[in-house]
């Protein structure tokens, strides 16, 4: 393994190797990646991730007290939380390549008591916490612009309970204030209707950072919706850059995106921010009990019953990050990035 630095402050997180760079914002969540070069595109990073996706909790009981009934996770008021002593053992196994964990909490971030002494923590630490919710008291609110880089509000069938969070958000500051739409065929008239509520400026609204479409995986309580076609995202893509509505993506739709975009006089600067796939790449995910697996999606699939234990291991890296059924998963996971899939197990 070849030896790397990190340099930070309160602003920048840097990291310098002879295969691998970074530049990460701790202000804005700008983050740059190249390889010896800066024309170089590694694949992935030898050090360990740079993001984490930590569940605390698999408690919810849904905005307004009704169910999500799309929840991949399927997750009821019945579950679990990460203790406070559980997350510090399992942050501290981590190298210092993180630069910001995106936790897994309930819809109003309430179901797990330790959740602000946890996002504390990490932010002691320099790294940045960064959340998603859908139904959030003022109270909230104020913890979480206090605490996070990025806020996410997932929309569901009721809109009110997205706009007045992301009111709540704004309204304290919070700058990277994003909606979370889940895009499928069955949840298509919501996405035309928020896009219209953004275009005619629906007050609760104003000063939304962005609207983030995460494409559908039939899993848990997702089973029964069906994906949108490659031609009913481009719509949706193609909309929003004709009327200059911010937005995003995950990583999972990434090619679905760039056929979008083929042929678009952006088209090149259109590659640069669409990364595909990260799990087990640039990102890993922790699920409740602390057990590494390569995605949120993951449990349950492919052999990915039981994940790697982080508290339990000596070194993340060695015994973890390249651990055989996680170089198994990547290697797959590369060879689909450069074929332009989606996924390796779903259709996305």
């Amino acid at each position: 393994m070849k030896e790397y630095i990190i340099e930070e402050n309160d602003t920048l997180k840097v990291l310098k190797s002879p295969e691998l760079n970074y530049i990460f914002s701790k202000k804005t969540g700008f983050s740059a990646v190249w390889g010896a070069s800066e024309k170089d595109d590694p694949d992935y990073s030898p050090f360990g991730p740079f993001i984490v996706d930590m569940e605390i909790t698999t408690i919810c009981k849904g905005p307004g007290g009704h169910l999500c009934p799309f929840c991949y996770k399927a997750n009821t008021p019945n579950g679990q939380y990460m203790s406070f002593d559980l997350f510090k053992q399992t942050f501290d196994k981590l190298p210092d390549t993180v630069q910001q964990i995106a936790f897994g909490v309930d819809a109003e971030c309430e179901s797990n008591p330790y959740v602000w002494e946890i996002m504390s923590y990490c932010r002691n630490k320099g790294v940045i916490p960064n959340v998603t919710v859908a139904d959030i008291s003022d109270d909230t609110a104020d913890m979480l612009a206090s605490l996070c880089g990025a806020v996410a509000v997932s929309r569901y069938t009721n809109k009110n309970f997205c706009y007045d969070s992301v009111k709540k958000l704004v309204d304290r500051g919070m700058k990277q204030t994003n909606i979370h739409q889940m895009i499928s065929q069955e949840t298509l008239h919501q996405v035309w209707e928020t896009l219209d509520d953004i275009i005619h400026c629906e007050p609760r609204l104003k000063g939304l950072n962005a609207i983030v479409f995460l494409s559908l995986k039939q899993k848990g309580r997702g089973t029964g919706y069906t994906p949108l076609s490659s031609g009913e995202f481009a719509t949706i893509v193609n909309f929003c850059i004709r009327n200059n509505i911010s937005f995003g993506f995950d990583s999972c739709s990434a090619p679905k995106f760039l056929e979008s975009v083929k042929g678009h006089e952006q088209e090149e600067q259109f590659k640069v921010v669409a990364e595909p796939c990260e799990s087990t790449r640039f990102s890993a995910y922790i699920d409740v009990s602390g057990n590494f697996i390569p995605c949120s999606f993951m449990p349950g699939v492919n052999g990915w019953d039981r994940g790697l234990s982080v508290p339990e291991c000596n070194d993340f890296v060695r015994d973890i990050w390249n651990h055989e059924r996680t170089t198994l998963f990547r290697d797959k996971c590369v060879s689909c990035m450069h074929d332009s899939k989606a996924c390796q197990y779903f259709e996305v």
